[in-house]
């Protein structure tokens, strides 16, 4: 393997002390333009590579964010991380990114990875069975900064980023109400989480304001695979009274259960209307296209992203701020109306 040239191989070559070479190629004032020059076209002629990485431990930064994301299989974060690669990338950041797969478990091995990699900070976005906070004292203690953004932990200690997803929640049933709708199922996520959780929250306000009385049978908690919309949809088929609204909170399983459904004769949306959530593109290319709450999942990424690096470069204080909560929009489509 070929040794790695160092700034003591280029002093020696050109007979300067490894201090001088070091402040030329760190743009030092105190150093001649034309000694400049002469070294770092030397470094360039021998193939030096800066060791950015030994440089920043050197001043306790490492230039690096932690990400850890739920699943990186999914629409939503994708155009998540997109945000935040581009504002890390403009502000001299790189991003080390991390799945849990929805267990606390591994949750809890890449905290530990990403503490032990010396990131400067933590984005997160917690596991469907994350409970406590635990596994992130080692940040809190250190002082190394946390943000939560969607899917985030109730604790004022820590800064988080979301939509109102009660709001969210009840604008989406609120909508089939108006078309009137009277018997709307809601197909939702594990309900420990703050995004299932408050918009359930929202589909119940909106039952109650348009006096329909709440009917638990109408709500099916599940992982909201596509193999759930298939299921729900063959459920609805065989239910003695059918629902005609159902608001689903994911795009991918809004869109299997409806194309399943007309696969067994219904029409869409005019036996069941339907509403799905995070404007993801498969719910424009699903024909009808999908009603669906636009998530501003770009927006968000560079939103926490930029907190974050502002944070570490001394122009802001997260943690004077609990919430940051964007907006969400009802986009209204064929499958609840036409």
């Amino acid at each position: 393997m070929e040794k790695e040239v160092t700034i003591y191989d280029i002093a020696k070559r050109l007979n300067y002390s490894p201090a001088t070479v070091s402040r030329a190629l760190n743009d030092h004032p105190a150093i001649k333009l034309d000694t400049k020059d002469l070294i770092t076209s030397m470094a360039r002629e021998m193939g030096y590579r800066s060791n950015t990485f030994a440089s920043n431990l050197r001043r306790q930064r490492t230039n690096t964010i932690g990400v850890i994301v739920p699943r990186l299989n999914s629409s939503f974060v994708s155009s998540v991380l997109a945000g935040m690669e581009k504002v890390a990338n403009e502000a001299g950041y790189n991003l080390i990114i991390s799945q849990s797969l929805e267990s606390v478990t591994k949750e809890k091995a890449n905290t530990q990875t990403m503490f032990n990699s010396r990131v400067d900070g933590l984005l997160v976005s917690v596991a469907y069975d994350t409970e406590d906070i635990e596994h992130f004292t080692a940040f809190t203690n250190k002082g190394i900064p946390l943000l939560f953004f969607d899917r985030v932990i109730g604790n004022d200690q820590f800064t988080s980023i979301v939509i109102d997803n009660a709001k969210a929640g009840y604008e989406a049933t609120a909508h089939l109400l108006k078309l009137g709708r009277r018997r709307v199922m809601h197909i939702t996520g594990n309900l420990k989480r703050n995004v299932y959780a408050d918009r359930l929250k929202g589909y119940k306000q909106a039952l109650a304001e348009y006096g329909i009385p709440f009917d638990e049978r109408l709500v099916q908690v599940t992982d909201l695979s596509q193999e759930v919309g298939v299921e729900v949809a063959r459920q609805i088929t065989r239910m003695p009274i059918r629902p005609d609204g159902l608001f689903v909170t994911n795009d991918l399983c809004a869109v299997s259960c409806m194309t399943t459904l007309k696969q067994t004769g219904l029409s869409i949306p005019d036996d069941v209307a339907v509403v799905g959530f995070n404007n993801d593109p498969v719910s424009q290319v699903v024909n009808p296209a999908l009603t669906t709450i636009h998530y501003p999942g770009r927006e968000m990424g560079e939103i926490a992203a930029k907190s974050l690096i502002n944070h570490l470069n001394g122009l802001m204080d997260i943690q004077a701020t609990n919430t940051i909560i964007l907006r969400s929009e009802l986009i209204i489509r064929g499958s609840s109306q036409k």
